[in-house]
């Protein structure tokens, strides 16, 4: 990383945000919070929680400061763990812009925002990401099996710092595929009892008629 930081929170925890937290009465607490610190390397957690992921924001910034935002999905799990300090992923051909290549290309700093809206659960990573062209044996280790899109590089990010916040204010939304699968469970398991109910109705002696 280019900077060095007491601690890891100082990655975004700037003087300036220190200033701010002072005059607004949240510094105390957020002090006692650097104490115990943010986390800098991927623990079982995080793993997990980028495994389920299939979306994500990625934030770079160009040399003068003018920030970009860029959305990335695909198949769950394909912003990938490659060791404690580093993630990678495929970088999909799309419409040729590379705003974010040219941000990384003269300003490494970057920042990975990962939405589990079906959980409201919200994760922060803050680091340094640089493109890997040409690298045929590392894009498809890292391209999802099966994935239609076209490979055109690899983003590698190297973790400086992460946090999760709470899940106020995070509306809670579900994948179209998992509410189909949810739907088709219910449909299944309706169908199941109309069977059984049918087979018991099928199943049940027939009163005798009464005599005239």
């Amino acid at each position: 990383m280019t900077a060095t930081h007491t601690y890891a929170s100082d990655v975004a925890f700037t003087p300036a945000v220190k200033s701010i937290q002072t005059r607004k009465g949240s510094r105390d607490g957020y002090a006692h919070a650097e104490q115990r610190g943010w986390r800098t390397g991927v623990d079982e957690n995080l793993a997990a929680f980028l495994a389920d992921a299939n979306s994500f924001y990625l934030a770079t910034a160009s040399a003068d400061g003018q920030p970009y935002i860029q959305h990335r999905g695909g198949p769950k799990g394909f912003l990938k763990v490659l060791d404690k300090q580093t993630l990678a992923f495929t970088d999909y051909a799309g419409n040729r812009q590379y705003i974010t290549q040219g941000n990384l290309s003269e300003n490494p700093k970057a920042y990975i925002f990962v939405m589990d809206y079906a959980h409201r659960r919200r994760v922060k990573i803050w680091g340094e990401a640089r493109v890997v062209e040409d690298d045929e044996a590392l894009t498809t280790s890292l391209m999802p099996k099966g994935y239609r899109a076209r490979p055109e590089q690899v983003i590698l990010f190297k973790i400086a710092a992460w946090d999760t916040n709470c899940p106020q204010h995070i509306p809670q939304k579900f994948d179209a595929a998992d509410v189909a699968a949810a739907l088709a469970a219910r449909d299944a398991k309706i169908a199941e009892l109309e069977a059984e109910v049918a087979a018991l109705k099928a199943a049940k002696p027939s009163l005798p008629a009464n005599e005239s």
